[in-house]
């Protein structure tokens, strides 16, 4: 048997388990880049949102036509997401008669916590995707190469002599499949702590625009 050096080959005259395997690690690998470049975008997106929006905001001396103009847009970044709820709150207390200042900043925080949270969920989607992907798909690769082994190993059983020419294309054949394992895995990890790490910064700078805006809106109403 000669031992073919093409990966369809290997694919097509392996077992069905291990062809099942293939394809679910194919499918992975596939779905995890296409989440990888979407994640890409949209975190390079926020940021440069996030930036604009902080010049815009510490340059402005009128909130209410600041928070006129970003409320009308369609798509907000995070950091303009967590300032309209806050000043909308802080706006409606505001308005109302008898309320301590005290109480309307609470509100406006409040607010910015539960823009806070929405927009942890935001960044933080298929990031659970790339991880599970990134943990498991080494050990369905293994599965694959195992099942594949043991099948090559019993076909052996039936025979009265065996050679190397006979073990090994049943054995790369299932190699294949631990390689697909780790081209699946290791972009996924990769991009995983990559991005990790930018939600935890961009979440860290929410925080402390929220504060800052506290801040602010309590000086604003003691002026």
């Amino acid at each position: 048997m000669m031992i073919n050096s093409s990966v369809i080959q290997y694919f097509l005259a392996a077992d069905p388990v291990v062809k099942f395997v293939m394809l679910v690690l194919l499918l992975a690998s596939f779905v995890s880049w296409v989440f990888i470049f979407q994640r890409w975008f949209f975190l390079r997106w926020t940021r440069k949102q996030g930036d604009l929006f902080e010049e815009e905001f510490w340059e402005t001396e009128n909130l209410n036509e600041l928070y006129q103009n970003i409320s009308t847009q369609e798509n907000l970044s995070g950091l303009e997401t967590i300032f309209c709820a806050g000043f909308k709150e802080f706006s409606r207390l505001h308005k109302q008669q008898n309320v301590a200042s005290e109480s309307i900043i609470k509100g406006a925080q409040r607010a910015m916590r539960v823009a806070h949270a929405r927009e942890v969920d935001d960044l933080e989607t298929h990031l659970p995707f790339l991880a599970t992907v990134g943990s498991t798909s080494p050990y369905v690769g293994l599965f694959g190469t195992v099942w594949g082994i043991m099948m090559a190993f019993q076909a052996l059983g039936h025979v009265q002599q065996a050679t190397i020419s006979m073990v090994a294309p049943g054995i790369s054949e299932a190699l294949i499949a631990t390689a697909m394992g780790l081209f699946a895995a290791i972009p996924a990890v990769i991009a995983y702590n990559r991005y990790n790490n930018t939600v935890e910064r961009m979440l860290n700078r929410y925080e402390v625009f929220a504060e800052e805006f506290s801040n602010y809106l309590t000086r604003l109403l003691e002026s």
